[in-house]
């Protein structure tokens, strides 16, 4: 039975709710409804399973239908004001009131016309009948003291025009696949009919099954956009057919919220292109989806005409989102993509082709050429067949500054590229006949590297160099190993003979790679573009902790900040580090322990363990590939992976690969857990910050224990990683950044709470989750305040590896004779007892009157935080406007401790 749908009023913006809501889900809806008010930002971390989505799409979408509200009333109210009024008793009543109480109320004055004065007893009976019109009429205005106050409006809120302009919401995400996943949600909502769009790449949405088969659809596309070979994208040309809102809903029937596959299949009914479509579907949108590296990005910003100024922008599984910001602000070019650019530059030069202004891009890139191939001479070994040489940002500008290349002449340069890139006719002569032709322009590869060039210059030359010093440049040479098939050699005739049906065999050959990387340090400079610009910045996920970096690693004030509690008991998950294996042997997995035979078959003999223990589908985390690989090798000498084979299905997570292929072992393992008779379920072996760590749902059974091995932490001999360390122990105390090892430490518990996240799917799952190391008993002020906080509150540790087990028995044995039926498990908001919400709510259509309160058609409620002075306690408070002929306020005060 579907959950009745709810409305609620927090912070003076009412919200639609499809059910009774979780107090996690009113807690991040009260947060993000203060900071869209007040134009803040938000971090807000509410564990998988809470119904985070929900909470996020409600409450932004029920702000900005309010902001909607508001402009049409402003609007009619304007109208109104150009048209002769005609009083109502209201109007009148207050005019009479404020009469009375003016000045003049009450004087002998001779020269006045004859009036009837009121005297004060008639006083007294039209400010009740003025208070009885109000209350009865008006409902209630939103406070001035209070998170509530959203009737404030800047400058920047309104256009050209002097209409206010409503915010959209630009919802990023991390992949396409959970942009699919919000899109049903938002389809369970009342407003899956809002004008939204997704933007998406050409390998998602293309419909032209002459670019799908080709090997490079980005170019493909490119090529009949721009005829080059005679051919034009006939889908591109009926891209009308779908390029706005009303048409795609009155026209077409996508009333409600669509994904990806809805418009793809339209476009291909249509012989329209989906991929263009969608981006055009962005200005009538009230809602855009995407994946986040769009929204950061500045190149894909720019590609896609992406406009965040006023805008709300939100960032779900937003746990990478320091990453994604450093990788967003830096590029890493090829030496041989260098030199194949300035070869077609140089082409372009000795054919003629506006010519001055190719030849500047060409020495530039001959500039940079020759400074590499100088600097090599300065590389140092770092490995076996590893060399690097890294300089400052600094550094580079002033010996850019030595090649000609200056802040000035890059403007130059970049007026240049702009110019090159436009298409441009002139008369020439076609089959010996004059004819109008298109002036050639450069690959799009080559544009491809120039731009990604110039947008890191932009940065390092931006504002008087401001970013110079958050920039480490990487001169790196390696090698790798390629097949090449060696050239047909003639004989001595000058023939070229080749066996009949033989082919030649390729040979392996070692080639030296060059590569040069600009690696931005700051997060804070991608984000730079963002903060200044757009209303509110709200960031979400399931495992936000430690949320100490955010704020100074983005260069972001997050005035607004919530941990939420899980919606489960507590006796639904199982969390507990365990220390020793079988053997007794302390498990502790450093470096050092982890590469002895002893560790892992330690390791191997407990994990065998848990399958026993625990039925159906069982994952194992591990911090590294190498170490998988590792123990895969080393318990298939030893004879443990076949044991654990007998058990249960072991399947293992593949380095990189095709996506294809990732999918297929996925349905392998759930299909072995679903239909399993031979074995009990199946193991997946994985790697924290790998594709099964992120994202992907183990819900019920594909998930009833989470093993995670050891802390995994970053790789500490890899370059960017010791030179951001350095980076922010040399500016942690003028900046406010982390001393380098809190910063390395943070990333290895956001990775493995990433990881603990696959387990307890929603309201009713269960789970164990545990945590093998014997650090976290030894030191866990260090080891578990890093673990997400609805994880820390349920740690136990166990001092022997029985223990833990005979614990771990009795809690599956218990959840079986409970078996809790996964029958809401895509409810995420199911009924929640009303005694464990934190926030006293009184739900319209759905509280009982008391009895000395009479019955009323309609309520207002307003949620409102309040923070006492020792910011210790949170009060929220409750007040329900009752619309009867006179205002009866109640108000209902419930308190808890943070």
């Amino acid at each position: 039975m579907a959950a009745s749908p709810v409305e609620y009023t927090i912070g003076g913006v009412k919200i639609h709710f499809p059910c009774k809501a979780y107090p996690s889900q009113l807690s991040m809806m009260n947060s993000i409804i203060r900071g869209l008010n007040h134009g803040q930002h938000c971090l807000l971390e509410s564990p998988t399973g809470s119904g985070k989505s929900l909470a996020l799409l409600c409450s932004a979408l029920g702000w900005q239908q309010a902001q909607l509200g508001k402009s049409a009333l402003t609007e009619t109210n304007e109208k109104k004001e150009s048209q002769p009024k005609k009083s109502s008793l209201a109007s009148r009543l207050s005019e009479k009131l404020q009469s009375c109480l003016s000045s003049d109320c009450g004087k002998d004055d001779d020269f006045q016309p004859d009036r009837k004065r009121i005297r004060p007893a008639e006083t007294k009976v039209v400010i009740d009948a003025f208070i009885y019109f109000y209350f009865s009429i008006q409902p209630p205005q939103p406070c001035s003291r209070c998170s509530c106050d959203s009737a404030k409006e800047s400058v920047k809120d309104r256009d050209t025009d002097g209409k206010k302009e409503i915010p959209k919401i630009f919802f990023g995400t991390r992949t396409h696949k959970q942009i699919t996943q919000i899109a049903h949600e938002l389809k369970r909502t009342v407003y899956s009919n809002v004008p939204m769009t997704i933007l998406s790449s050409r390998d998602h949405t293309c419909v032209n099954t002459e670019v799908v088969s080709h090997f490079n659809r980005n170019e493909r596309c490119k090529d009949l956009l721009e005829a080059k070979d005679g051919k034009s994208c006939r889908y591109y040309h009926g891209v009308q057919k779908m390029r706005d809102q009303y048409t795609l809903q009155q026209v077409h029937g996508l009333r409600e919220a669509w994904d990806v596959e809805d418009l793809v299949t339209l476009g291909k009914r249509l012989r329209s292109c989906s991929y263009y479509a969608a981006r055009e579907l962005m200005q009538g949108a009230s809602i855009i989806f995407c994946p986040y590296n769009y929204l950061l990005d500045p190149m894909i910003r720019e590609s896609m005409e992406i406009n965040l100024a006023g805008q709300i922008l939100v960032l779900d599984e937003a746990h990478n989102i320091e990453d994604c910001a450093r990788e967003s602000a830096s590029i890493t070019l090829d030496y041989k993509s260098l030199q194949m650019s300035s070869d077609e530059l140089d082409s372009m030069v000795n054919n003629n082709i506006r010519r001055s202004k190719h030849e500047l891009l060409r020495n530039f890139c001959y500039s940079l050429i020759n400074w590499i191939q100088e600097s090599k001479s300065l590389m140092l070994e770092r490995e076996y067949e590893a060399a690097s040489k890294v300089w400052s940002g600094k550094d580079i500008v002033g010996i850019f500054h030595n090649l000609g290349i200056t802040a000035d002449t890059f403007s130059i340069l970049k007026q240049n590229l702009a110019a090159i890139l436009e298409k441009e006719e002139r008369v020439g002569f076609v089959n010996g006949k004059e004819d109008m032709v298109q002036i050639p322009i450069i690959s799009s590869a080559t544009s491809t590297v120039l731009k990604n060039l110039f947008m890191v210059l932009d940065f390092l030359y931006r504002e008087n160099c401001r970013f110079a010093e958050d920039y480490r440049v990487a001169l790196q040479k390696s090698y790798a190993w390629n097949n090449q098939v060696p050239p047909d050699v003639p004989d001595a005739q000058g023939f070229f003979v080749r066996p009949y049906r033989r082919q030649r065999q390729s040979v392996r050959i070692k080639t030296e790679v060059l590569t040069l990387s600009f690696w931005c340090l700051n997060p804070a400079v991608a984000f730079s573009d963002l903060s200044w610009s757009v209303r509110s910045i709200v960031l979400t996920s399931g495992t936000l902790s430690p949320m100490g970096s955010f704020s100074s690693e983005l260069g972001v004030k997050f005035s607004i900040q919530l941990e939420a509690n899980h919606v489960i008991n507590k006796s639904q998950v199982w969390v507990g580090t365990v220390g020793a294996g079988p053997q007794g042997r302390k498990l502790c997995a450093t470096f050092q322990h982890a590469e002895t035979y002893a560790f892992q078959d330690e390791v191997g003999a407990l994990l065998l363990h848990v399958c026993q223990v625990v039925a159906k589908g069982v994952l194992c985390f591990l911090p590294s590939y190498k170490m998988l690989e590792k123990l895969q090798d080393r318990w298939t000498k030893t004879g443990l992976w076949e044991k654990l084979e007998e058990q249960k299905t072991v399947i293992t997570e593949p380095r990189g690969g095709v996506k294809g292929d990732f999918d297929e072992l996925l349905q392998v393992y759930y299909s072995a857990i679903k239909n399993g008779e031979e074995r009990d379920g199946a193991l997946l072996m994985a790697v924290c910050r790998g594709k099964v760590s992120e994202g992907l749902d183990f819900t019920d059974d594909n998930a009833r224990a989470v093993v995670t091995i050891g802390i995994p932490f970053p790789n500490i001999k890899d370059l960017q990683v010791e030179l951001k360390m350095r980076y922010n122990d040399q500016h942690c105390k003028a900046r406010g950044l982390l001393p380098g090892r809190c910063w390395y430490e943070i990333q290895a518990y956001r990775a493995l709470n990433q990881a603990l996240g696959r387990c307890i799917r929603h309201r009713n799952d269960w789970g164990a989750l545990i945590l093998v190391d014997d650090r976290y008993r030894n030191n866990p002020n260090k080891y578990i305040t890093g673990l997400s906080k609805w994880v820390r509150q349920l740690v136990q540790h166990h001092n022997t590896f029985s223990n833990a087990m005979q614990s771990l028995v009795a809690f599956t044995q218990g959840q079986q004779k409970v078996h809790v039926a996964p029958a809401d498990s895509q409810t995420p908001c199911s009924t929640v007892s009303s005694s464990n919400c934190h926030l006293p709510v009184t739900v319209e259509g759905q509280s009982q009157p008391k009895a000395s309160q009479p019955q009323t058609p309609h309520s207002y409620i307003n949620l409102v935080e309040i923070y006492e002075p020792d910011i210790t306690t949170r009060k929220y408070v409750e007040v329900t406007y009752l619309h009867t002929g006179l205002a009866n306020a109640y108000c209902l005060w419930g308190s808890r401790q943070d």
